[in-house]
């Protein structure tokens, strides 16, 4: 119920206003999101390289319903392209179609998100497009299949709370889509979505067991392991050690700012491990999905918002 509430809000833009006056909230978004700009990201994102963790960057937007709105963000973009090959930074950026205009007009979003991924294959560097909710589900995965057969520089988010998961990740092996799997933090019906969190972590590994199937990983394939649950954490590096996988053939990734305990456990076990650093003025729709994850983080954000 209270997470409900939470993942309203976060979609509610008139309520963004005030929510984002109260300075104890942005105060606490802190936790979660590295600062409003580049420059204060940057050297966080050099503080966990030195710890022997990779980044991805995310520069905060979604939902852009203007076309100059869009194409700031992806100016932005490849000014954090560019910046992360002058500093040296061990970081690939993630990207929402909705941030570079998806709703606005498909080829004018595809036009945006191309000239990103071309920056990015002149430095070397890697594009995850992010997975929204599922009124953007199959229009994301079209677009990336589309860019898929042009550029090798590119990957995209699965969710296991969505029935369909199982066969998109199939699809998706098939053509060598490289998948970053999350368990999914949006409000979703429950004939689009497990409802139950058993279901949800069933699913989960059972997707896994998908991505980590030695065939492909021998071939190249890479996938993304993104969980803060110790539960399914633990089933995954069950599964490694029956199948005898190498710890470099994946990697586990996390959330800035949840977890730095685990983080580094996994790190000192021979675990590659890749941080989700996000930045930005726009900071207010992710920090509240964040909360939404937890009961006890709502219950303390209602209780201060009651109280300032």
């Amino acid at each position: 119920m209270l997470r409900n509430f939470v993942l309203f809000l976060s979609e509610n833009k008139s309520l963004k206003k005030f929510i984002t006056n109260f300075t104890l909230i942005k105060e606490m978004a802190g936790r979660f999101v590295v600062g409003d700009t580049l420059q204060e990201a940057v050297p966080r994102v050099r503080e966990i390289n030195k710890m022997g963790m990779n980044v991805t960057m995310d520069h905060l937007g979604e939902h852009v319903n203007d076309t100059e709105e869009a194409d700031a963000s992806a100016d932005a973009y490849l000014n954090l392209l560019d910046t992360i090959q002058k500093e040296r930074l061990k970081a690939h950026i993630s990207i929402k179609l909705t941030q570079m205009g998806l709703s606005i007009d498909r080829e004018f979003c595809i036009n945006n998100v191309e000239k990103i991924i071309k920056k990015a294959r002149e430095y070397e560097n890697f594009v995850r497009i992010d997975m929204e909710g599922s009124l953007y589900t199959q229009e994301t995965l079209n677009i990336f299949y589309s860019l898929r057969e042009k550029y090798d520089n590119v990957g995209i988010v699965i969710q296991s709370y969505l029935h369909r998961s199982e066969e998109d990740i199939m699809e998706l092996i098939k053509k060598k889509g490289f998948v970053r799997l999350c368990k999914g933090a949006y409000e979703e019906p429950s004939s689009i979505a497990f409802k139950n969190k058993k279901d949800v972590e069933d699913n989960y590994l059972k997707l896994t067991r998908l991505l980590l199937d030695s065939k492909i990983l021998n071939e190249g394939y890479y996938p993304a392991i993104a969980t803060h649950d110790v539960k399914m954490i633990i089933g995954v590096k069950k599964y490694v050690r029956e199948q005898n996988i190498e710890p470099n053939k994946f990697e586990f990734q996390m959330l800035y700012g949840v977890r730095r305990d685990l983080q580094k456990i996994l790190r000192d076990e021979g675990y590659n491990v890749r941080l989700y650093v996000p930045y930005g003025r726009e900071w207010y729709a992710y920090y509240l999905r964040r909360l939404g994850e937890r009961t006890d983080n709502v219950t303390f954000l209602l209780r201060n918002l009651m109280l300032d």
